[in-house]
């Protein structure tokens, strides 16, 4: 071999050498970038957990019957719904970090209304004002996570929007049992004003950055994202080429996503989003009060040990999901909700005949616990992750308004009829939810692919593909 051939080979492994490490590198700018983006999902966990532990005293101060209480409730998830429709193109039109400052606009107004509400009409207002915010949160957040970390840690940071979603849960399972409701809408406020200041220090995606254009602001984003001396010339032409190839092809469109090559990612991703929610996570979620108070079980000591678990077990998922990979983590998950059901089904039958009515409210607590467990470990992260990795560029507006209205239509369902199907058969009620889990399980096993440790692009060239 001549010394040109060695001295080029040479070369060619310093530069993979290089790239490789950059694409390994974790920057403390991608670390304040998550942070503030799941601000929002923090929002989005104290507007979850708000309607539970605030139940008592709004239909007490305001006097709200079941069903008034109910439409409250569910409010946030249509909310959400309205949110999803504009979701994709907002993120598209106005960038990432435009889409959540927008949306903090809606959040606060939201906390202030029912804050002040005098009558039903301004909590109502306030309720579906954070439901739309919560409703592009819910797109915008986990794209831009997904956009803007490196591969190999890309899952645990997607993730981290469920972590801190189950820290706004807990937190306000916790306080929400010593602090009148309007001030816990006050306390609310704090997140969103985080997230509105900080929005200004962090970079735009430099994928949509590329998708729009500006070559030399998507360079400057990724040299921000990857370090200063980092060499991101692979990783940018990789997007301007990827880019260029969608500027070529059509326009998307809604009507595009039942074209034939996109048919396994639109069947994954909203697949897993109506598993998501007609499991019944929103209703229990929601008003968990409820269902312990079904069970005899006191519902201030069971909001407490939920606020206990559920950071922990968020974590445990953040750590597992790039140790174990989205789809055995999905699989265990749905398995531990689909358990967790049946339990709870089996207590409330055995309850109405009389059977073991005095460990009732035990079997309650391990199974409310149990399947709000599971599910914060997998199943309430994962489909977002796996969502904003299976779609390419030139349909991804569309498909994440799809996939992200299909989440909020179903979870506004459950949510309003929750309160109501417990009245009918708390037993039945579970046996619903276990039936859609189990369901979900063979769904899983035999469509969700593996996405972990895989660039964007071939996750995409990989599902585009699979039918052609």
């Amino acid at each position: 071999m001549s010394e040109n051939s060695r001295s080029l080979e040479a070369g060619l492994l310093l530069n993979k050498n290089q790239n490789d490490i950059n694409e390994c590198r974790i920057t403390a700018v991608v670390l304040f970038s998550t942070f503030v983006s799941v601000c929002g999902s923090f929002c989005y966990g104290c507007a979850a957990g708000y309607s539970s532990v605030a139940q008592n005293g709004i239909t007490t101060d305001l006097g709200l019957s079941v069903a008034q209480y109910s439409m409250f409730g569910s409010l946030m998830t249509f909310g959400g719904m309205i949110g999803a429709i504009c979701s994709g193109k907002a993120a598209d039109l106005m960038g990432r970090k435009g889409t959540m400052w927008f949306a903090q606009i809606f959040c606060i107004f939201g906390w202030l209304a029912i804050a002040f509400a005098k009558d039903s009409m301004w909590l109502d207002a306030g309720r579906l004002s954070t439901g739309f915010a919560v409703g592009l949160f819910s797109y915008v957040i986990p794209v831009y996570i997904a956009e803007v970390t490196p591969k190999h840690v890309r899952g645990a940071f997607v993730f981290s929007n469920q972590l801190m979603q189950s820290c706004g849960l807990s937190l306000f399972y916790v306080i929400g049992n010593f602090i009148h409701w309007r001030n816990l809408a006050l306390i609310a406020l704090i997140p969103c004003a985080l997230q509105v200041v900080t929005l200004f220090f962090i970079p735009e995606s430099p994928r949509l950055l590329g998708k729009w254009g500006r070559d030399k602001e998507c360079r400057a984003s990724l040299q921000r994202l990857r370090g200063d001396d980092a060499d991101v010339s692979q990783e940018a032409n990789s997007i301007k080429e990827t880019m260029i190839l969608f500027e070529e092809g059509p326009k998307s469109r809604v009507l595009d996503l039942f074209q034939r090559r996109y048919a396994p990612s639109v069947v994954i991703g909203v697949g897993l989003m109506l598993l998501q929610q007609l499991s019944g996570s929103s209703g229990i979620i929601f008003y968990v009060g409820s269902v312990f108070d079904k069970g005899g079980f006191p519902s201030s000591i069971g909001s407490m040990i939920l606020a206990v678990i559920m950071i922990p077990k968020a974590l445990l998922g953040l750590i597992l999901v790039e140790k174990m990979g989205r789809r055995p983590l999905l699989l265990a998950s749905t398995g531990g909700m689909c358990f967790f059901s049946l339990l709870l089904s089996f207590s409330f039958c055995f309850r109405s005949y009389g059977i073991l009515d005095e460990l009732t409210p035990i079997f309650t607590c391990i199974g409310v616990v149990g399947f709000i467990s599971s599910f914060a470990v997998g199943m309430g992260g994962l489909p977002w992750i796996i969502m904003s990795e299976i779609f390419p560029m030139n349909v991804k507006v569309s498909a994440g308004t799809v996939v992200t209205l299909a989440n909020w239509s179903f979870g506004w369902i459950v949510a309003f009829a929750y309160n109501f199907m417990l009245e009918w058969n708390a037993s039945g009620t579970f046996l619903i939810f276990f039936s859609v889990c189990a369901g979900g399980i063979a769904f899983i096993y035999a469509m969700v692919p593996e996405t972990k440790g895989r660039t964007l692009e071939d996750i995409q060239a990989s599902l585009t593909d699979f039918l052609q």
